[in-house]
């Protein structure tokens, strides 16, 4: 035998033996060095083989679970691949945004994500083929592929590179090139490598329907808005150039698309206050001309190469202590609605830069730990979709909420613990207000009439696609692997079900390109990049 086949046959001797302690697998791992006499592999090359070889070596949730390097990246159901285009100039003037020569409007030399674009010179193809490559090596599955898009103003990059950029992600995606971005997508839809969403970064001022329309033949299905704040006088005193106008709008605009939709709020800008902030995270939630359906919290800091930078070295800028930041998070986190998901609570700007304001890292396990001191919990979604959970749920239950938001109104179909306190799965249907005429569907007229699916997630370890557990019956007992088992055909039905009943001929789905399949083994049937079923 060879060195690669000794070692295959080690790790499945090795995956062979019931492990439950780093002990007995260095105990184990020594004994069968021996045996095989190879040289001592580490864990990744032992995941790396246990994953590439699934027919020769027996499935053990040790390795899984254990040696996978930081399994958060996954436990949400997908492997999120985040890419930076290049540096190009930014509509935007704000005090408090950073501008660094050959870096993106707004990012920063030493962020992970800045550092690995740097080093390929931001090639979108590269970017995402090495960004695979190194999750897959530290045992993440990588077939369910949800990417990023980072750097400035999305919407201000010519739209001839913005064709490019997503083509060149799909080809690195699929690992073969193609003639154009429609033929890179419909290759995608049965790659190795499925981009099952697409998120890309803007202003509120521009988003327009012309927008939108283009923003759906690169396959977006979420736009991360820069909001800020919703008050007038501080966006305005901040420089940001836009008002609530167009954020109310934008926010209308994007869900009647069908997009999931996350705000960028900053709490402690020039002209804020705690007591401000709050409100305004109160009113975020509360008023129906919002009502995003997730949302970054990046704390305002001084960093050099901002105009917020001068005002602090005179003096007329001071940012929030940590215990100021920290109460007003507390207080932020506890008034989270279950439908919205806390995706991030400080950007991943190295200590280093940031001249004043919080340079607490680890600031969202911080907050979540003066919580519990006070016996206080968030509701947020990440904070109770089950990730990797040791124990079974008995009993889901199928919880329904149900809210006006932006002109329409808004089903949050859930699979939940009986004390709600664990998520497993859901599913977003917006009933749009089409009472009047509207040039979104003038440039979409396949939306006219149609009640839209916005978003629908199953959560728990990503389970490849293809392997498929045993049949789930619902009121059983369920292990926290959840993908596959059924949860979001029957959301799916619940969905039609609600449309039909309130009048709705059709159903629209605004599906990520790598999932198209699934939705037409449902009877649903692409039309203008949307997937539509008649009710």
């Amino acid at each position: 035998m060879t060195q690669q086949q000794n070692l295959i046959a080690l790790v499945g001797a090795l995956a062979k033996k019931k492990i439950t302690t780093s002990q007995q697998f260095l105990d184990s791992k020594k004994k069968l060095i021996s045996q095989f006499k190879v040289q001592p592999p580490n864990n990744t090359d032992i995941l790396e083989i246990y994953h590439h070889h699934p027919k020769q070596i027996k499935r053990n949730p040790y390795f899984e679970k254990k040696l996978n390097k930081r399994p958060v990246r996954s436990l949400s159901g997908v492997a999120v691949v985040s890419v930076l285009t290049k540096p190009y100039p930014c509509p935007g003037h704000c005090l408090y945004c950073p501008s660094e020569p050959g870096i993106p409007k707004s990012y920063l030399s030493g962020e992970p994500a800045v550092e690995r674009a740097k080093g390929l010179k931001y090639n979108p193809y590269w970017q995402v083929k090495k960004r695979i490559e190194v999750l897959a090596k530290n045992g993440h599955p990588t077939d369910k592929i949800e990417l990023i898009v980072i750097g400035g103003t999305w919407s201000y990059l010519p739209k001839k590179y913005q064709n490019w950029f997503i083509k060149r992600c799909f080809e690195g995606a699929n690992n073969r090139p193609a003639k154009t971005l429609e033929q890179a997508q419909t290759k995608n839809e049965a790659a190795k490598h499925r981009i099952v969403g697409i998120t890309l970064e803007t202003r509120p001022d521009y988003i327009t329907p012309a927008e939108i329309q283009q923003m759906r033949q690169l396959g977006c299905t979420r736009v991360e808005l820069g909001v800020q704040t919703i008050e007038e006088k501080i966006l305005k005193l901040n420089q940001r150039g836009h008002g609530i106008k167009q954020i109310i709008e934008a926010t209308r605009l994007l869900k009647n698309a069908g997009f999931k939709i996350c705000y960028h709020l900053m709490p402690g800008l020039m002209g804020s206050n705690p007591k401000k902030d709050l409100e305004v995270f109160q009113r975020v939630f509360s008023q129906p001309q919002y009502r995003p359906d997730m949302i970054k919290v990046y704390p305002c800091v001084v960093t050099k190469g901002s105009k917020l930078y001068q005002l602090w070295r005179q003096k007329k800028y001071k940012p929030y202590s940590d215990k100021k930041l920290i109460d007003l998070l507390v207080k932020i986190k506890s008034i989270i609605p279950p439908h919205v998901r806390v995706i991030r609570m400080i950007r991943d700007i190295p200590s280093q830069k940031i001249e004043g304001g919080s340079k607490i890292s680890n600031l969202r396990e911080v907050v979540h730990q003066e919580m519990a001191k006070k016996n206080l919990k968030c509701r947020c979604i990440r904070c109770r979709e089950i990730k990797d959970i040791s124990s079974p749920i008995k009993n889901l239950k199928l919880i329904t909420r149900h809210f006006p938001a932006s002109g329409g109104q808004e089903f949050f179909f859930s699979f939940e613990s009986p004390r709600q306190d664990k998520l497993v799965a859901f599913l977003r249907l917006r009933l749009p207000q089409q009472t009047t005429p509207d040039e979104l569907y003038k440039l979409l007229p396949v939306l006219q009439g149609a009640a839209i699916i916005r978003e629908i997630h199953t959560y728990g370890a990503l389970v490849p696609i293809g392997q498929r557990k045993k049949a789930f019956l619902l009121r059983r007992d369920f292990d926290g692997r959840a993908q596959h088992l059924g949860l979001g055909k029957r959301l799916i039905h619940e969905a039609e079900q609600i449309a039909k009943n309130n009048g709705y001929k059709k159903i629209a789905v605004i599906s990520g390109v790598g999932v198209r399949s699934y939705y037409r083994r449902l009877g649903y049937k692409l039309q203008q990049t949307y997937l539509i079923k008649n009710l």
